[in-house]
């Protein structure tokens, strides 16, 4: 079973405020000391040391320097910054709007050869219509209270998934089928968005399961939207961020999953019929 994402990010920030106690604690100091030296709250003190809060780049150099470890702040620094990377919040990204986020995954796209996702609520982001793609979009802006032109950003969604469609590569998607009759948009959006569906699963590099409502669920069960990149990384959907996972252990998981569900899963003429049946309790 992988462990919460969330909790894989909170683990590095641990990690990272073990070595900075450990340091405090070969000086001799303590963590009022530490802080009447480097002019801050106590308080903030024991939130890095407990792992609460996230210390800066000036904050790491400020620490190391005080308890003569000046040497140890650099990898300090860079350790930081890969626990910061793992858990960003989606506010964070959205400051540069929408459009900035779908074209931000370019070279992370352009890099990667085989995908492989796993979708428990939405149509994947790489099979969606512009049509569909805008909807969501305008329901995650309206959510968040954001001014964006969700047109321009849906457009650049539809433009950066081409790219799995070049050269060799491959994707794999794991679809539930309740995001067959999860409507988004109108109906006339949803009849064209499960029709493109119906299409790309005849595309011979991709390869599209349904995960039926009867499945048997013994060794698997529903989990958050996951994908994967080569098996170099994974990046998981939460409401309020997105988790990058690098850790070996952590992607075995996440793959394993993935192995366990596809077995569940329906292929070729099977799932259309399921797409198929979808649509026509729509049209119906």
């Amino acid at each position: 079973m992988p462990r919460s994402p969330s909790t894989s990010a909170q683990q590095a920030r641990e990690a990272l405020a073990t070595r900075l106690a450990q340091i405090m604690s070969d000086a001799g100091l303590k963590g009022v000391h530490l802080a009447r030296a480097a002019g801050w709250h106590e308080s903030k003190t024991s939130r890095i040391v407990t792992g609460t809060t996230l210390p800066s780049p000036t904050d790491i150099r400020l620490w190391c320097e005080i308890c003569g470890a000046a040497d140890q702040a650099e990898d300090l620094i860079a350790q930081a910054l890969a626990a910061e990377s793992m858990y960003v919040q989606w506010r964070q990204r959205e400051r540069a709007g929408l459009v900035s986020i779908q074209r931000s995954y370019v070279p992370l796209y352009t890099r990667t050869q085989l995908f492989r996702q796993y979708s428990s609520t939405l149509v994947p982001g790489f099979l969606q219509t512009r049509d569909y793609a805008e909807a969501l979009l305008t329901s995650i802006a309206t959510f968040r209270g954001l001014r964006t032109d969700t047109k321009a950003a849906a457009a650049a969604r539809v433009e950066r998934s081409r790219i799995i469609r070049e050269g060799s590569r491959r994707g794999v998607f794991l679809i539930e089928e309740g995001v067959l009759r999860n409507r988004m948009g109108d109906a006339a959006t949803m009849e064209a968005q499960l029709g493109y569906l119906i299409a790309a699963a005849g595309l011979p590099s991709l390869s599209i399961g349904i995960v039926p409502f009867t499945a048997d669920r013994s060794g698997t069960w529903i989990v958050e939207t996951f994908t994967m990149y080569d098996n170099t990384s994974a990046h998981v959907e939460l409401l309020g961020a997105e988790i990058t996972v690098t850790a070996p252990t952590e992607l075995r998981a996440y793959a394993d999953m993935f192995d366990a569900v596809l077995h569940k899963a329906l292929f070729g003429e099977q799932a259309r019929a399921r797409i198929t049946e979808a649509l026509e309790a729509l049209t119906g």
